[in-house]
């Protein structure tokens, strides 16, 4: 067992939530209410990391984030570093990929809101502040639980974006995933079983988690 690849993978894990829910709650609540030309073109570059190929994707962030390209160069002479094959570059890849995972559950939270409760809230008095707080966020916890729980369960076992972006160097960028993919290449079948267990096990409760919520917010 790598735990070394499992921590950074928690860690990975972790700062991805941090950065993209709160970032993914706004703009899920602002497609959920509004309408504006263009917003399924938006929508669709939204979910495209679903159906895009995880090789596909990584390569395109890999050759953004290289030295040479606008993006990388900037932000290598402003840190001094590279973000390829570095944990901030997995990180923004990470954050990237997982975007469909975050805006569409909290999405359809959302749009289950009437309009009628957001009217009866504005005539209370109440400032948009305070209707988000006391009124929106208790309506739309579990689907922003189930966002959370999706990220994290997909962030800690992907493979394709994760090699691409980030490669494999121990303590840095190997994940989990890449250990086992190490562990099966080397026929340690042992250390390979023992971690696709503890994935397995991970994966299965987050979808759990997912359906049980899924369950409370229709009762």
């Amino acid at each position: 067992m790598d735990w070394t690849a499992f921590a950074l993978s928690l860690k990975l894990s972790f700062w991805t939530l941090a950065l993209l829910l709160p970032v993914s709650l706004l703009l899920s609540r602002w497609l959920a209410w509004n309408q504006f030309r263009g917003q399924s073109v938006v929508q669709a570059l939204l979910a495209l990391p679903l159906v895009l190929p995880p090789t596909v994707l990584g390569f395109y962030l890999l050759t953004v984030f290289a030295a040479d390209s606008s993006f990388g160069g900037t932000y290598a002479s402003l840190f001094g570093s590279s973000l390829a094959f570095s944990f901030e570059g997995l990180l923004i890849a990470s954050v990237i990929f997982n975007i469909p995972f975050a805006v569409q559950p909290m999405q359809r939270a959302f749009e289950a809101i009437s309009r009628d409760v957001r009217d009866a809230a504005a005539c209370c008095g109440l400032s948009r502040w305070q209707q988000f707080c006391s009124i929106e966020l208790p309506l739309v916890w579990p689907g922003v639980l189930g966002a959370a729980v999706l990220v994290f369960a997909h962030t800690i076992g992907e493979f394709g974006v994760v090699l691409m972006v980030g490669g494999n160097i121990p303590g840095e960028t190997r994940t989990i995933a890449i250990a086992i993919y190490d562990s099966v290449q080397s026929f340690d079948n042992n250390a390979a079983a023992i971690m696709s267990a503890l994935l397995l096990v991970i994966s299965l409760g987050a979808i759990a988690l997912v359906f049980a919520l899924s369950g409370n917010k229709r009762r």
